[in-house]
């Protein structure tokens, strides 16, 4: 046996005995679960989403995969039925066996899988702004928190807009009720009074539009400047924005600032009587960046030239790319190990600055305000630093006592009044 073989075997022995201890249960090949809706009102949303997670897994398994194997993305179709995610959840994790999650759209699809994933310890990456008033030990939120979104809109409705009177639109489930519940006890403290809110919620796919658009036109009869703050999802968008139009409501007029309305949704669109309203996202595809840059023409190169990018896309570029980080440094898929390993994760932004993950489970974002284009693109007319997302928000005094640190306190509803841990699992 020569001295090479014998420093050879050496140098391997150390290499396997500094690698963590679970480093060898990685079974090929890694299965990366997509569960997005293909079909139904939230379709014209998700599916690009699972476009996007085919191109990441790809992207990974062209740079020689994870942990020495190839990624398979394992694609379900929830088709926007809600309980169907706790349903489609439960077979990822127990008979596709998939080593992750990336999913969801509506909260209330994410609230319908989240027993399945405590249950069985699963992990999921949420990658949309939501209402906040959650945190799951098995969930990593790569979306908007409302403070990384709902409540710097309203600040720039306020104090650059002039606006005075709110049309809180949305439609009718939890996303909209809780951040409008919590705009509204923010738009009172900033001196609005409640005469001046009109809040309204329509169903998933409303389309007759033109009694509740009288309505806001009518809420600005004394000439008090009116804006609408709209949390309406899915493909309702269409009709609203149509009904607008028709109305002859320009974004002078009353300009709308949406939280659901991305390029992907205006894509769609005859945006010409569109110009001027706003979105808020912490991504816009117009940010000029030479990361973004690469993305988008990758993107397009894949999906073809009229195929838009848009925020919850960064969000899963980014919370995919933490992921593979994380498994890299722990040595394995293993949700526990992963989860350790997440804390601190960082990785650039599309639109610059870093992201940081927290450990509430939540990002730190920049937010953006877009002013829609006749393209249907958007002008990055505002951006912040980047914003520590908040899980449990400061504006509802029940809320506003409560701690999300899973890494040190090892709990998400942690109360700081008493110092004690309210609950872990996550029936709110």
């Amino acid at each position: 046996m020569s001295m090479k073989f014998l420093s050879t075997t050496a140098a391997a022995a150390l290499l396997v005995s500094t690698l963590p201890a679970f480093a060898q249960d990685v079974s090929c090949p890694i299965k990366v679960g997509v569960l997005h809706s293909l079909s139904g009102t939230m379709a014209i949303s998700e599916t690009t989403l699972k476009d996007t997670m085919e191109m990441l897994v790809d992207i990974q398994n062209e740079k020689g995969g994870l942990l020495g194997c190839q990624l398979e993305a394992v694609v379900v179709d929830p088709a926007s039925d809600w309980p169907l995610f706790a349903e489609k959840a439960r077979e990822l994790l127990t008979v596709q066996n998939v080593d992750v999650i990336f999913g969801s759209w509506t909260s209330v699809s994410r609230k319908s899988a989240l027993p399945v994933l405590e249950e069985l310890n699963g992990l999921m990456f949420y990658p949309v702004q939501y209402e906040g008033e959650e945190s799951s030990k098995n969930v990593f939120y790569t979306g908007a928190a409302p403070n990384q979104q709902a409540i710097p809109a309203t600040d720039y409705f306020l104090e650059e807009l002039g606006v005075e009177k709110f049309a809180l639109l949305g439609t009718d489930y939890v996303y909209p009720r809780t951040t409008n519940n919590i705009l509204e006890a923010y738009l009172k403290d900033k001196g609005i009074a409640e005469e001046d809110i009109f809040v309204n919620y329509t169903p998933f796919g409303h389309s007759d539009w033109s009694k509740i658009v009288a309505d806001v036109v009518a809420l600005g009869a004394d000439g008090k400047k009116v804006g609408v703050i709209s949390t309406i999802n899915g493909d309702a968008n269409i009709g609203f924005y149509k009904e607008l139009a028709a109305a002859g409501i320009s974004a002078d007029d009353i300009p709308v600032v949406a939280f659901s309305v991305g390029e992907e949704e205006l894509s769609g669109l005859d945006t010409t009587n569109l110009v001027g309203h706003l979105a808020a996202w912490n991504y816009f595809q117009s940010a000029d960046t030479p990361a973004n840059e690469e993305w988008v023409a990758a993107w397009k190169a894949r999906m073809g030239d009229d195929r838009v990018t848009n925020d919850p896309m960064e969000a899963h570029y980014i919370g995919f790319n933490m992921w593979v980080n994380a498994a890299t440094a722990a040595g394995t898929t293993d949700v526990d190990a992963v989860r350790t390993a997440m804390y601190g994760q960082e990785f650039p932004n599309l639109t610059g600055g870093t992201a940081v993950m927290l450990p509430n489970h939540h990002l730190t974002k920049p937010v953006l305000i877009g002013e829609i284009q006749a393209d249907g693109q958007f002008d990055i007319i505002s951006q912040t630093d980047p914003v520590p997302g908040d899980a449990w928000t400061d504006f509802l005094p029940e809320s506003a006592v409560l701690k999300s640190d899973w890494k040190d306190l090892g709990c998400g509803m942690y109360n700081t009044a008493t110092s004690t841990c309210v609950q872990i699992k996550s029936n709110y």
